[in-house]
């Protein structure tokens, strides 16, 4: 894949400025609509299941991530995603946790189950769970994949026909035959809570023009390493990396982009 064809993608997020609608946790809530700001799309977040199928109607892209979950929320997940499917407009799945409880393993399957998600995008522990492959999670952090994150990734796509990634010092994107590996990142994005919903966003936010999920998610995690590697290099400690973070996404441009992406294939 060339180069330029993430940049292109990235250019057209800014250009035409996706509407990114989330349900999402309320952690992490105001962090990702500013990280959608900074990589070029249009947040919006709302949750009442009075008005998901409205707000999914309107949306370029639907954002669900489970991190602080209850029923009820599923359930509006699920009228949000039929009628992302009706529209059919990408569906970005972030499984937060999913391993840690029987409730979030059980409720990131039957999103699954009952919705076309386009990217499933979780650390190795949660992409492990949900492929059957074991796995540990801790709270919502992954402690143990459950065998070669590749591997386990390629399989889960092909099983699922999904675009799968997972995010760690190396992230990868698979659909099951094209398995990319990105290489951009910093250390310091562990110091600070969120920096996977973010992602999960900045996915949202470039599926939501494009209609290759594999080159769209790759170039997400490639833009964001880039700004975490930046914002690493003027930072003075966690709070002041996270203010960095999204100046330096906020102001990347399309040949930043181009220029700085490792990217490879597995």
């Amino acid at each position: 894949m060339k180069q330029n064809a993430y940049s292109e993608i990235f250019a057209d997020a800014r250009k035409k400025r996706p509407l990114v609608y989330h349900i999402t946790n309320y952690v992490t809530v105001n962090d990702c609509a500013n990280i959608t700001l900074c990589a070029g799309g249009a947040p919006v977040m709302a949750d009442a299941p009075e008005e998901v199928e409205e707000m999914a109607g309107i949306a370029d892209v639907l954002v669900l991530n489970i991190g602080t979950l209850n029923p009820g929320l599923i359930d509006a997940m699920i009228l949000a995603g039929s009628m992302a499917n009706e529209r059919k407009i990408p569906v970005i799945l972030d499984p937060v946790g999913a391993g840690a409880t029987r409730l979030r393993t059980q409720s990131a399957l039957k999103i699954l189950d009952e919705i076309k998600v386009t990217v499933l995008k979780g650390n190795a522990g949660e992409i492990s769970v949900l492929a059957g492959a074991g796995g540990e999670v801790r709270g919502v952090d992954s402690h143990r994949s459950g065998g070669d994150p590749v591997t386990v990734a390629r399989d889960l796509a092909r099983l699922r026909g999904i675009v799968v990634s997972v995010s760690g010092q190396t992230d990868i994107v698979t659909d099951g035959t094209n398995t990319l590996l990105i290489d951009n990142g910093h250390a310091m994005m562990g110091s600070i809570s969120g920096t996977g919903c973010m992602v999960a966003s900045v996915i949202g936010t470039f599926n939501g023009i494009s209609h290759k999920p594999t080159v769209a998610t790759t170039a997400a995690f490639a833009a964001f390493g880039i700004a975490g590697e930046r914002a690493a290099a003027v930072a003075n400690g966690p709070m002041s990396f996270k203010t960095a973070l999204f100046d330096h996404l906020a102001e990347m441009d399309p040949e930043t982009l181009s220029t700085c992406a490792k990217i490879s294939k597995a």
